[in-house]
C-alpha cells in the first residue's frame, strides 16, 4: 500500500515515541529495582516489623554529631518503680544491632535482661558509614569527644536515660570486634556517661597507630597517655573486662594483652598523672579447666588497694574471633565458651559509677 503524505506525517509523529517510551520503561525498572534492593538492606540491617519482641522499641538519635539508629529493649519490671541500669552492646564488622547476623541475637542479653531487670540497647551501623558495617574505631576522627560516632553513641545513652528514667550511675558498654574498639573509645572520651566497659576481641585506644610488624615500637603506655588526655578533666578509673580467644586470628592474643596493660596504664595516670604504679595493684588468675564440651579459660583480676576491680580478663583457650555463650545465635558465636553475657552483667552489677 502507497504512502500518502498524511500517512507520512502520522508516522513521523509516532517514530520517535517508541525509544521515550522504552526509557520510561527502563528508567521505572530501575527505580523499582533500586527502591526494592534498598528495602532489602534496610531489612537486613534494621531488620523487619516481626522480628520486633516484646518490650522493643526502634529509635532515632537526631544530634549536632548526626543520626543514629538504636533499638532498645526493656524488660517487664520497667513499670516506674524503680530506676533501671543499661548495657549498650556495640555490634562489629559485618553484623547489625538487630537486623541480620545481630549482637541481639549474638549476646542473647534480652532474655537476660527480663530476669534481671536491666535495659539493652543495641545501636546500628549503616553501610553509608562503613561498607561491611564496621564501626570506625581504628579511625582518628572517630576518637574524639563531641564527634563522629562517640558523640552519636554517647547521645543515645543519654537519650535512653532520659526517655525511660533509667539510672545514669549504671549505664555500661558492651562491644565485640571493631564494636569493643569503639566501646574503649566511649570509656575515654565520655568516662561520665559509661560507668564499665567491655571489650571482646577488640584493643586498645589508639589501635590504629600500632605496627603490626613491630607492636613494640608503640607501647601501650604511649596510647595510654592519649586516652587519658581524652578523658580531660572527667577522668576516673573506668572498670574494664576483657574477653578474648586464644585462637583468634582475627584480634590475636597479643591486642588483648597490650588492651590489659594500656587500659592499666591509664587508671595508673588517672590516679596521679603520672606512670608510676601509684594504685599498688595486685593480681590474681583463676583456671578454670575445659569441660563436657566447654573451653578452658583463665579469669585474671587486677584490683587497687581499696579491692575494686579495675581490669579483668578472661583468655578463652580453642575460641576464634566469637562471642562465646551457651545460647548465641549468629555467625561469630562460641557455644562452648564461657556465658559472655552473664559476664559482661555481673562485672556491671559489681561497678556502678562512683
Amino acid at each position: 500500500m502507497s504512502t500518502t503524505p498524511a500517512h507520512a506525517a502520522m508516522n513521523a509523529d509516532v517514530e520517535p515515541r517508541r525509544p521515550r517510551r522504552w526509557l520510561r520503561i527502563v528508567s521505572g525498572t530501575f527505580v523499582t529495582v533500586v527502591a526494592v534492593a534498598s528495602l532489602g538492606v534496610a531489612a537486613l540491617q534494621l531488620g523487619l516489623p516481626w522480628q520486633m519482641g516484646e518490650g522493643d522499641r526502634n529509635h532515632v538519635y537526631e544530634g549536632p554529631a548526626g543520626s543514629q539508629r538504636y533499638q532498645v529493649h526493656l524488660p517487664p519490671q520497667h513499670d516506674g518503680s524503680a530506676r533501671l541500669p543499661v548495657v549498650m552492646a556495640i555490634h562489629g564488622c559485618a553484623m547489625t544491632g538487630y537486623g541480620w547476623n545481630s549482637m541481639k541475637a549474638t549476646t542473647q542479653f534480652n532474655n537476660l535482661a527480663d530476669r534481671e531487670g536491666f535495659i539493652v540497647v543495641y545501636p546500628t551501623q549503616l553501610i553509608s558509614r562503613n561498607v561491611i558495617a564496621c564501626w570506625n574505631s581504628a579511625d582518628p576522627r572517630e576518637q574524639q569527644r563531641h564527634t563522629g560516632e562517640p558523640a552519636l553513641l554517647a547521645g543515645v545513652a543519654r537519650q535512653v536515660v532520659e526517655e525511660y528514667d533509667a539510672d545514669p550511675a549504671q549505664v555500661h558498654v558492651a562491644g565485640a570486634s571493631s564494636g569493643a574498639g569503639t566501646a574503649v573509645i566511649l570509656a575515654a572520651t565520655y568516662p561520665d556517661v559509661f560507668a564499665t566497659v567491655t571489650s571482646v576481641a577488640g584493643g586498645e585506644y589508639g589501635l590504629n597507630q600500632v605496627d603490626p610488624d613491630d607492636p613494640d615500637s608503640t607501647s601501650p603506655l604511649d596510647t595510654a597517655r592519649q586516652a587519658w588526655a581524652q578523658m580531660g578533666e572527667r577522668a576516673r578509673q573506668v572498670p574494664l573486662l576483657v574477653i578474648q580467644g586464644e585462637r583468634d586470628e582475627v584480634v590475636p592474643p597479643l591486642v588483648a594483652t597490650r588492651l590489659v596493660a594500656h587500659w592499666t596504664a591509664v587508671g595508673d595516670l588517672v590516679d596521679d598523672g603520672l606512670p608510676n604504679n601509684s594504685l599498688a595493684l595486685t593480681e590474681e588468675t583463676v583456671s578454670v579447666p575445659a569441660d563436657a564440651g566447654r573451653h578452658a579459660y583463665t579469669h585474671s583480676t587486677i584490683t587497687t588497694s581499696d579491692g575494686s576491680s579495675l581490669v579483668e580478663a578472661y583468655h578463652v583457650q580453642g575460641m576464634g574471633h566469637a562471642w562465646p555463650g551457651p545460647n548465641g545465635d549468629g555467625r561469630y558465636t562460641d557455644r562452648a565458651g564461657p556465658d559472655a553475657s552473664e559476664i559482661v552483667w555481673d562485672f556491671a552489677v559489681r561497678h556502678p559509677m562512683r
